[in-house]
């Protein structure tokens, strides 16, 4: 049987005693900008967010558009306090924060832990995002009880589990995240260049990063870019599909999921651009499993033997 595996999970199953894996359930899939219509439906058009729970502990990765579906259900249950673990502040990572139901529930702790950036700290920058310029609603009127608290590379400390920071290949200052619970690894890397060199980040930033995600059995990795897309967009902060495989195989990684899809990238271009894939790695005799995220898939991290 499969380490990982990857069944349609329309709960949380945050709270489970009896689980003592790890489920990975994705939200939001997209970059850039939500990108809804018929020819997004598999996969989703929802921006970045992602679920990771075990037991008693849940973690919530970015607050793109999808964590406002994902607001709703927490909502309705019973559990008052959430944790946002943020990788930047870009549009696509924060544009459902106001939108987060629980945000607006008094009942509610919310603690967000994000990167700082230079001349402001995290919340500071959610000001910014819910001045009334932007947004109708400030930040000061949120119900919720928030805290703020900022990441930096090495450990991230009061998650419930053991999460490690590095800083990616993207412009502004973005994190990655390593996260062990179970005895079971998940790595979420959304936006990263793995291929540039227009990042000052040290001489051994590649063999740090494959150090990073090493052994993972989930590793979520940008994926944005086909190989030829790629040629008119190095320095935009993404990787392309080849990119992230490679990574993986070097890495020792156990299942790839392909993630952060152009706005413009249709179901079925994913499905053509996977199978393709799947087909290369296979005639390697490389065992890394690969899938491309869709707001539909969770996936259960099964304890290790």
């Amino acid at each position: 049987m499969d380490s990982v595996s990857s069944t349609p999970q329309p709960t949380s199953t945050a709270g489970d005693s009896a689980d003592t894996g790890v489920t990975v359930r994705c939200a939001g899939v997209r970059g850039s900008i939500p990108s809804p219509g018929p020819y997004t439906v598999r996969y989703g058009g929802n921006t970045s967010c992602v679920e990771l729970c075990s037991g008693s502990t849940r973690l919530l990765l970015d607050a793109g558009s999808g964590i406002r579906a994902l607001g709703r259900e927490l909502a309705s249950g019973d559990v008052k306090e959430h944790t946002i673990l943020l990788t930047h502040f870009h549009w696509d990572h924060i544009q459902g924060f106001p939108f987060f139901g629980p945000l607006h529930d008094p009942a509610c702790h919310l603690r967000v832990f994000a990167p700082g950036q230079p001349k402001a700290d995290v919340r500071q920058l959610f000001e910014r995002q819910m001045d009334p310029a932007f947004f109708p609603v400030p930040l000061e009127a949120a119900a919720a009880r928030l805290t703020f608290h900022e990441a930096s590379e090495g450990p991230v400390e009061g998650l419930g589990a053991v999460v490690h920071a590095m800083r990616v290949r993207h412009p502004s200052h973005v994190l990655g995240y390593r996260i062990e619970l179970e005895g079971r690894v998940v790595c979420y890397v959304p936006d990263n260049e793995l291929a540039s060199t227009g990042y000052d980040l040290g001489p051994r930033w590649r063999e740090e990063m494959i150090e990073f995600v090493g052994d993972a059995d989930l590793l979520i990795h940008d994926a944005m870019y086909t190989e030829s897309e790629y040629e008119n967009r190095e320095g935009w902060g993404h990787s392309t599909f080849r990119q992230a495989v490679r990574l993986a195989e070097d890495a020792g990684v156990r299942r790839l999921l392909f993630f952060h899809h152009d706005p413009a990238r249709t179901d079925e271009q994913l499905d053509r651009i996977v199978h393709t894939l799947r087909e290369h790695v296979a005639a390697r005799g490389s065992r890394v499993e690969l899938e491309a995220a869709s707001e539909a898939s969770s996936f259960h991290v099964e304890p290790r033997a």
